[in-house]
C-alpha cells in the first residue's frame, strides 16, 4: 500500500486543495471578518463548489461515505457546535461539510493553501470576546465549530473542557467524532505524518459524526462556565462509549443462545460486585421468578433507557440477539418480547402485524421488513400492535382499529 495507493491518494488529494484554494481566495477578496454581508449568489455558488471538491478530496483519502447520526441543529437554535475528541487532520472533515466556523490562532493564515480554505469560513480570533459576539447574533453569523479540548488526543478519553464555548450561556450542540477503524488509532499523537500515512494506505476509513440533542444550560451553569463544560464532557464521554459497551453486551449475549443467568453470573456479566442495587435490577427481569434472568431483556432495556431517541437502533441490536443464522429472521414470540421490554407493557399481541403483512401463516420477520413496515406507517404501535391497557383495546376486535382502517386483507 505504502508504494501503490499512498502516492496515488496523496497525489489526488494535494490536487484537490491546491482546486480549491483559488474558490476560497475569490470568496474571501473583500470579506470582514467582523461583520456580516448579504450572502450574494456567486459567493453560495462557491461555497457550493468548495463542499463538492473538499467532500472529493475526502473520498480519495479513503473516506468514502461517513455516517451522520442525529441531525444538526439551525443557527438560529444553537449558535455553538462542541465537538470532540479532536485527534488529527482529519476532524476538518465535519467542518468542510458544514462550512461552519470555527477558532484559530492568527498564524494559520501563513498556512499555505489551508490558511486560504480557514480564512474563507471566517474564523474566530479574538476567542472569548468574538465568539460571544456571534452567539449573540441571533443565527445572522454562521454557526461556530469548537473543539473545546484545546488540542488533540489519542481518543482514549475527553480531557479537560476549556470554557470558552460556554461562556455565553447559550444552548449548545455536542457533536462526536468516531474512527471505527483500530488500525489508524493515533496512539502518539505527536506522529502526524504516521497517522497520514497509515490512514491513506487503508482501503477505506470508517468515520461517524453524530449530532447529539441540543444541551440547554440550567441557571447555574450559566452562572458558572466551568460546570457547564465538564456537564457537556460527560455527556459526551458518555455517548461516545455508550454504543460500544452496549454492542460488546450485545455480543456476549449472543454467544448465551438464551441461557438464563443467575445473579452471581449477571454480575460477573457485567464485571461489578453483587450489591442491592444489582439485586434489585436482576429482579426486575426475572419473570419465571426461579432466581434467573435472560440478559437479552437487560441489554434491550439499556439501549432503550440511554437512547430513547433512538429506537430503531435498539430494535436492531435486539433483533442481533434473536435472529437465526440462515436468514436473519426472529420469531413473533421473541419479537412480542423484544417489543414489551421496549414500549413498557405487557401482554403484546402481533396478529395485526402479520395480518397486514398478508403472512398470516408466517411467525417469523426480518429486521429490513420490520423497518421498511415502520417507515410506511408511522403509527404502527397505536393502529398495529395490541397489548394490555391499550387505549385502542374498547374497539379491539379485528378487523377494523380505531381509525377505521381495515387490516384485513384476505
Amino acid at each position: 500500500m505504502s508504494v501503490t495507493v499512498f502516492p496515488v491518494r496523496l497525489l489526488l488529494v494535494s490536487f484537490f486543495m491546491l482546486l480549491a484554494w483559488p474558490f476560497a481566495f475569490t470568496a474571501s477578496l473583500g470579506r470582514s471578518e467582523f461583520a456580516i454581508e448579504p450572502q450574494s449568489w456567486w459567493r453560495r455558488f462557491v461555497d457550493l463548489c468548495l463542499r463538492v471538491i473538499m467532500r472529493v478530496m475526502w473520498f480519495c483519502g479513503g473516506f468514502h461515505w461517513i455516517k451522520v447520526k442525529g441531525e444538526r441543529a439551525a443557527p438560529s437554535e444553537v449558535p455553538i457546535l462542541t465537538v470532540a475528541p479532536h485527534s488529527s487532520y482529519f476532524d476538518a472533515i465535519p467542518v468542510t461539510m458544514t462550512m461552519c466556523s470555527i477558532v484559530t490562532k492568527l498564524e494559520s493564515r501563513s498556512i499555505p493553501v489551508w490558511g486560504t480554505l480557514i480564512s474563507y469560513i471566517r474564523p474566530v480570533r479574538k476567542t472569548v470576546e468574538e465568539i460571544n459576539r456571534r452567539a449573540q447574533s441571533g443565527g445572522e453569523w454562521p454557526q461556530i465549530m469548537i473543539f473545546p479540548e484545546g488540542t488533540c488526543t489519542n481518543r482514549s478519553s475527553l480531557i479537560l473542557f476549556k470554557a470558552g464555548a460556554f461562556i455565553p450561556g447559550l444552548p449548545v450542540q455536542p457533536v462526536v467524532l468516531r474512527y471505527p477503524n483500530k488500525l489508524t488509532k493515533p496512539t502518539d499523537v505527536s506522529s502526524r505524518f504516521k497517522i497520514l500515512w497509515l490512514t491513506l494506505c487503508q482501503p477505506h476509513n470508517p468515520m461517524e459524526i453524530e449530532y447529539l440533542p441540543i444541551y440547554t444550560p440550567s441557571n447555574e451553569e450559566k452562572e458558572n462556565p466551568a460546570l457547564f463544560a465538564n456537564n457537556v464532557r460527560k455527556l459526551m464521554a458518555k455517548a461516545g462509549t455508550r454504543g460500544k459497551i452496549l454492542e460488546e453486551q450485545a455480543k456476549r449475549a449472543m454467544k448465551l443462545q438464551g441461557d438464563r443467568l443467575a445473579l452471581e453470573d449477571f454480575a460477573q456479566f457485567l464485571n461489578l460486585p453483587v450489591t442491592d442495587t444489582l439485586t434489585e435490577v436482576h429482579s426486575l427481569f426475572d419473570q419465571h421468578g426461579d432466581g434467573r434472568i435472560d440478559i437479552r431483556h437487560f441489554v434491550i432495556a439499556l439501549s432503550t433507557v440511554h437512547r430513547p431517541s433512538k429506537s430503531m437502533e435498539t430494535l436492531k441490536l435486539a433483533f442481533k440477539m434473536y435472529e437465526s443464522a440462515e436468514n436473519g429472521d426472529i420469531l413473533e414470540e421473541d419479537l412480542a418480547t423484544i417489543l414489551e421490554i421496549m414500549l413498557g407493557v405487557r401482554d403484546v399481541e402481533l396478529s395485526g402485524l402479520f395480518l397486514s403483512l398478508d403472512r398470516p401463516d408466517t411467525e417469523k420477520i426480518t429486521y429490513d421488513e420490520l423497518h421498511h413496515f415502520i417507515e410506511q406507517h408511522p403509527y404502527f404501535v397505536q393502529n398495529y400492535l395490541d397489548f394490555k391497557d391499550h387505549p385502542r383495546k374498547f374497539c379491539i376486535g379485528r378487523p377494523k382499529s380505531c381509525n377505521g382502517q381495515n387490516h384485513n386483507k384476505g
